[in-house]
């Protein structure tokens, strides 16, 4: 049997937000000490498979790239690259058909999101095996997950009996209201819809030709499209889609697509604990509280004093040094502090943080507030990271950091001038035509208009320390004239 996983990691994770943003969603958040994403190849690898195929939006390749590379045993990856989302049918269908292509029609896919909390790994191998023999036999299985009360956001799933043994589909039902669901748990002949599912290749393609002829024909017609590169190691694929053929698939759920049609529909109930950390509550629920039910996640240690505070959880993420936080009187909240961005939330109501994001994406786009629902604090860059320290009229404040071998593009900018200081690190700074080896305490400036650019020469990352100053200082004044990452 060839057994290999197919991760879909897309969603902005909004109701996470200001923690998840829409250029670091929440696949990369760490719970446990480790990105969701990394957890749920990690699962796949546990199951025995070799191959990872990620379906991925493509400004989000490099940050992926960077996660798989720091892990223990980085798996062999082709990434299916989307320019833009396209929903859980195409998505699957796009996979189906690089699976087939590479590894043949008999192919077993287990399908995984990319931000899923899963804490037993064994049961969950237990359960993926099984659901591989049922794929086996022609079968799409579903993992279905036991219901803990009468959730009215998930989907659900409707089997014939009562009972822990895998059996057959009845039907797949929407999210329902909170009596419908409370009649669901009643008869125990119901599971929450988990998103995850198992069959071979050569099935859910029988399966889109059957019941979804035009996502199928779509699909098709965006695979022929598409391009294939080598990624970063000498296994690494990656392959990206011409924007309107891709664009031309139908934005529909695998469900709608395929598993509410389909009779060869298998439901395997999970034995393991299972989040979709859909919202903070359940970020809180993955954390050991104290003695008052209150939890804490941050990246360095600070010390929370928690004076008549129960069933609170507090997230810090700062730049600078913070090293007490108070709460006093506050009970069933969430607090989330980011460099850009506090969050006070009541634990009942933390399902409305996705409106937060809704109001500020209405507002003006160059606004600050519009930007906070997209770039996280600390932004990203296939060449390392920026971070805005400090912000006022006429000048801004960053801390950049450049990768051992990597560089800037070659650029200008028609706004503003900036001033380097390497802190860290030694670089090559190009000003103009000339070339000015800098390292820690030397400083360059870069006039307005002047073609610039910044590489690490050195073994270990650079750090340095830019001040623009302009009237206008927005990150779209960038010409690139050379890049090495194909954005000139």
């Amino acid at each position: 049997m060839k057994l290999v996983s197919v991760v879909l990691s897309g969603g902005a994770g909004t109701r996470l937000w200001p923690a998840s943003r829409q250029a670091f969603p929440k696949p990369f958040m760490k719970l446990g000490g480790k990105a969701l994403l990394e957890q749920a190849i990690s699962r796949g690898q546990s199951c025995g498979t070799e191959d990872l195929f990620i379906v991925t939006n493509q400004d989000h390749l490099f940050l992926t790239q960077g996660l798989i590379a720091e892990m223990a045993q980085p798996p062999k990856v082709s990434y299916l690259l989307e320019p833009k989302g396209r929903n859980t049918a195409p998505a699957i269908a796009l996979a189906a058909l690089a699976v087939a292509e590479q590894h043949g029609r008999d192919a077993v896919m287990l399908v995984l999101a990319a931000d899923h909390l899963i804490p037993d790994t064994a049961a969950f191998v237990a359960n993926s095996l099984e659901a591989a023999r049922l794929a086996l036999q022609g079968q799409l299985v579903v993992f279905g997950i036991r219901p803990s009360g009468p959730e009215t956001g998930f989907g659900y799933v409707e089997v014939a009996e009562v009972g822990d043994q895998a059996q057959a589909v009845i039907k797949f039902v929407e999210k329902p209201n909170l009596e419908t669901a409370q009649g669901y748990l009643a008869t125990g002949r119901f599971f929450w819809n988990s998103g995850m599912f198992c069959f071979t290749a050569g099935a859910m393609l029988d399966a889109l030709a059957a019941h979804a002829p035009q996502v199928f024909a779509a699909a098709q017609a965006a695979a022929a499209t598409s391009s294939v590169e080598s990624g970063q190691g000498a296994t690494e694929k990656v392959t990206r889609f011409d924007p309107h053929a891709f664009g031309l698939q139908p934005d529909i759920s695998i469900d709608y697509a395929i598993m509410e049609r389909a009779r060869n529909v298998s439901l395997v109930p999970a034995k393991f604990g299972w989040s979709d950390v859909g919202a903070w509550p359940a970020v809180a629920d993955a954390h050991t509280a104290n003695g008052n039910g209150n939890t804490m996640a941050c990246d360095s240690h600070i010390d929370w004093v928690d004076v008549n505070t129960s069933n609170t959880h507090v997230h810090i993420d700062t730049q600078g040094h913070k090293q007490v936080v108070a709460t006093i009187g506050i009970h069933n909240a969430v607090i989330v502090h980011t460099p850009d961005a506090l969050l006070v939330a009541d634990k009942a109501q933390a399902q409305d943080v996705k409106k937060v994001v809704e109001a500020l994406k209405q507002r003006h786009i160059d606004s600050a507030q519009y930007q906070s629902t997209i770039l996280p604090s600390s932004v990203n860059r296939p060449w390392g990271t920026y971070t805005t320290l400090k912000e006022e009229g006429g000048y801004k404040v960053k801390r950049i950091t450049v990768k051992p071998g990597q560089r800037l593009s070659l650029q200008y900018h028609h706004h503003r001038a900036e001033h380097w200081t390497v802190v860290r690190g030694h670089g090559l700074v190009q000003i103009g035509d000339e070339k000015y080896p800098t390292g820690p305490g030397e400083y360059r400036y870069i006039p307005l208009k002047e073609t610039h650019r910044l590489s690490n020469t050195g073994e270990e990352e650079l750090v340095l320390i830019e001040v623009q100053v302009g009237d206008y200082l927005g990150e779209d004044d960038i010409v690139r004239l050379q890049d090495n990452y194909g954005r000139a």
